[in-house]
This record gives C-alpha cells, structure tokens and sequence, in this order.
C-alpha cells in the first residue's frame, strides 16, 4: 500500500475513532446526571451501553448513595461496585428476561417524593425490558414480533404493537417509579427528533392508542390469543399518556446520537484541515443500494466538484440492512463497502470506512471494514472475484482476505452504521 494510501487509512481510522469517543458513557454520562437527591437514588436501566453508562455514573456519583439494577446482554457485561447487573444471552425475550424484568421494576416499588430513580437506556433495551402485562406468555409476545417483521411492518407499527403489550413500554417503566423524580438518560440509534422511540419508550408519554394496535396487527392479518385481545380492549391497559401526573416528576433526555457521532467526526476532519459534509444521521435501505447511492455523490464531487470540492469526506450514519438471508458471514456496513467500491472502479483517490458503532457488523465478526482505489486490485491479484463475494454476501471474508478488515470489540456505545467517504484532490 503506497504512503497517501496509508495516510488515508489513518485518516479514515480517525474519523471513526473520534465518533466512538464522543459518544462513550464516560464522556456522555457526568454532563447530564443529576444531583443527589434528600432521600434514596436508585439506578435501574438496560441495552448494549447500559453498564458502561451505569460504571461512568458510579465513577462521578459524589457520593456513596447508589443502588440499583441493570440488565444487559452478556457480551457487553461490565461490573458495577453499588449497581447488580443481570446479563441474559438471549437476543429475544424470554423467562429468564421476564424474570430480569420483575426484578428491576421490584427496585422502584414503595418509593417516596423524595427519593429519585436515574434510568439509564440504550439500544436493545426495550427489548430486554419485555414484561407482558397480565399473564401473557412471553412466547406470544416474540411470535406477534416476528410476525410484524416477516410481514414487512415498519419500525414504528412494531413499536406501537409493543408499547401496548409491554409492562415497561409506553411511559409505564417511568410511571411506576412515582412519586419519586424520574431522571431517564437515554443512548439513542433513532433520530433525535424520535424522543419517544424505542429506547426512550419507557420513560415518555404515548400518543398512539390501543386502536392503533390493533389496526397494525389486522393489517398484516396477525391471529391474536384472547388474552392479547383483551388487553387492547380494556382502557385499564391502556399506555400512559400526555399530561398524566404519572409522568410529572419525570424528563428524559438524548445523551448521545448518530447525529454527535457524526459531528464529532466533522470536527476531526476540520481539526485536520478537511472539509467535510453531513449527508444524514438516518439512512436506511439496503446496503449495497445506499453504496451504490453513494458512489455517484462521489463520482459527483470528483467530477465536477459538486455539491463539495476535494479534498472532503462525506458522513452518514443510519441503520442500513442486508435483506437476503445468507449462511456466510457478511453484514450491512462490509456490503456496502464492497458495493460502493466495485461502483468506484476506475476513480482514483477515493477511500471509505463504513462500521457499525457497537463493534459487530451483522453476523460479521468485525465492526466493518475500510476500502481504498486499491482494494479491488489487491484482491485480484489474490485470485478473488469481489463481484462474486457481494453477489453472495460473502463480504467479511472479502475484507479478511486483504487485510481491511476493522475489529473493536465491544465498543460500549450503538449508534447504528458510521460511514466516511474520503475524495482526495485531483
């Protein structure tokens, strides 16, 4: 690899890095605590960040008041000193994630005004939150979600079905703290106009209905049990919401987002003298569509210096996918990559980084991966067809083959997919 090649892999290695720092509990967590409180502060939370967030707490508490529970899955599992943490191996509900449950929300039970409860949520921890409400099984629970996502429901229908079939979802998790003040920290992959997503679900009011529910679950023609057909039509499990005194004592707030990781990285790039442009903090679609997308921005720039000139790179984060099933190892980020460079061929001075923030990209045992105008060369040389790997999502053996594959292990943050393009001058 030649010398402005490596350069602009330390560059690009850079960006990422600087996105990973802005967003760590440890930087994100002791700006936005609260203070002491007169009486008990109880700690409870869950997600791939969230003993990360509850560690950064501990470390700036003032003192040695905490207690409390969080839950994680067992790959990000970190001791706390004062704080139990619960890891659960599973990625869907089930007992032992129910049973997890209960005990959290036991922690939160006979409080007084003035005792505060801090909660501390990040991906994947609404659906480590799955309680149902009565004695549903949980099994129904995971068969409806797997129903909406087989049938092509969107993002938000699957979180309205949820938040009116969960214990904890739809501000209930914050409601059955009072009267003490809630104060909910939140680690967020949705936009941040999104406050009352997946993560954030638990703690904020809901605007939709149990006859939204419904109307979602009949539309993708998804059989109910009576038990769950009950619960849509009894007021008393109804979500909490807007204005409901339940909540008075209660804010939420977005600690950390894609759109900061981006910035962070804008202001990496600026540090080093480079332009840089804010695509999106929200791209969805499938992978090797957005890097063909993405090539032409770049063919774009290098062409006619539109909508930027070189040198710049281009930043976009979101939540791409891979949408056909496939036993080899690949994920959104190394498809991507791979699609945006066999689209590049033949423009020269263009390199990327695509990963996902939380360390693992899909079933790819990397965080991603990094291409140069040499990629393509390198692997031929090697005897390998890149055409072949992205047309059989084979594309983390692609990158382990030359050498560009990204590890991080467990980053403590998530974020969604993290993606620079770097167009050097002519």
């Amino acid at each position: 690899m030649t010398s402005s090649m490596t350069a602009h892999t330390q560059l690009l290695h850079s960006l990422f890095e600087a996105a990973l720092s802005a967003t760590q509990p440890g930087h994100c967590v002791p700006k936005h605590m609260p203070p002491p409180s007169a009486g008990r502060t109880i700690v409870i939370g869950a997600g791939r960040a969230a003993t990360g967030m509850a560690q950064a707490l501990e470390r700036h508490w003032p003192d040695a008041s905490l207690s409390g529970l969080i839950i994680c899955p067992a790959d990000n599992y970190l001791a706390c000193e004062a704080i139990d943490v619960l890891a659960l191996n599973t990625p869907y509900p089930d007992a032992k994630s129910v049973a997890a449950s209960e005990a959290l929300l036991a922690r939160v039970q006979h409080l007084n005004f003035d005792d505060q409860v801090i909660i501390l949520l990040s991906p994947d921890g609404a659906q480590m939150l799955t309680l149902p409400l009565s004695d549903t099984p949980v099994d129904e629970l995971n068969r409806i979600e797997r129903a909406l996502l087989e049938r092509g429901a969107s993002a938000r229908e699957r979180l309205i079905v949820l938040k009116h079939l969960s214990a904890t979802q739809g501000g209930r998790l914050a409601a059955a703290c009072a009267p003490a003040q809630v104060h909910c920290l939140v680690m967020s992959n949705s936009p941040e106009e999104e406050l009352g997503g997946v993560e954030s679900g638990p703690t904020v009011a809901d605007v939709s209905t149990q006859a939204d529910a419904q109307a979602i679950l009949a539309s993708y023609d998804i059989a109910l049990s009576n038990p769950i057909l009950t619960q849509l039509q009894c007021p008393d499990y109804e979500t909490i919401k807007p204005h409901d005194p339940a909540l008075a004592r209660c804010t939420t707030q977005l600690i950390a987002t894609p759109q900061q990781a981006l910035e962070a990285a804008a202001k990496r790039a600026y540090e080093l003298g480079i332009k840089s442009l804010i695509l999106s903090d929200s791209l969805v679609g499938e992978a090797k569509d957005i890097g063909v997308m993405m090539a032409s921005i770049a063919r774009q720039i290098r062409t006619f210096d539109q909508p930027i000139s070189p040198p710049c790179i281009l930043l976009s984060g979101g939540h791409s996918t891979v949408s056909e099933l496939s036993h080899t190892a690949t994920g959104p980020n190394v498809e991507f990559l791979l699609s945006l460079a066999l689209s590049l061929q033949g423009y020269r001075g263009i390199s990327a980084i695509a990963c996902d923030s939380k360390g693992s990209d899909g079933t790819a045992g990397c965080a991603g991966a990094i291409v140069t105008e040499l990629s393509l060369t390198e692997a031929l040389s090697k005897g390998i067809n890149a055409a072949q790997h992205l047309a059989c999502h084979d594309t983390h053996a692609f990158f382990s083959a030359i050498g560009q594959a990204v590890f991080t292990g467990p980053t403590q943050t998530d974020l969604n997919d993290f993606r620079a393009i770097f167009i050097d001058e002519r």
